[in-house]
């Protein structure tokens, strides 16, 4: 399974979204069709233009909890104090593409940051 996980700014358009999943599966030599699904923290889960984009890409956006963040937060590898502060998470992309990802679950790397939104990939732990 590879998920990408996505944080935004509010009200981001789709197109950002769409691009910043692009550039972070370009970053690791990927596809759009390696995806397996899109992840994001509850506090997004509002967010029009990532429900628009797991749409577009014909993916489900799986939204996930608080506790699920803070579980994986220790295995990211980047670091936002806005992000900590808001989500209790040091990345809101990196957490939600490993807690989905699940256990094992590892970073591609660090996640892409393309104007207001970021994008992390993640792989399962029984993933070759």
């Amino acid at each position: 399974m590879m998920v990408a996980g996505i944080g935004s700014r509010k009200g981001v358009g789709v197109e950002d979204v769409l691009a910043a999943i692009e550039t972070a599966l370009e970053a690791h030599g990927l596809a759009m069709t390696a995806l397996s699904a899109l992840a994001t923290a509850a506090l997004k889960k509002d967010e029009a233009a990532i429900a628009a984009a797991g749409r577009a890409l014909n993916l489900p956006v799986i939204i996930v909890d608080d506790a699920a963040l803070r579980g994986v937060s220790e295995e990211t590898l980047s670091h936002s104090d806005l992000s900590q502060e808001v989500a209790g998470t040091p990345s809101v992309s990196e957490a939600s593409a490993l807690a989905v990802a699940g256990a094992g679950a590892k970073l591609l790397g660090h996640r892409i940051m393309l104007g207001p939104v970021t994008c992390a990939i993640a792989i399962s732990g029984d993933a070759p």
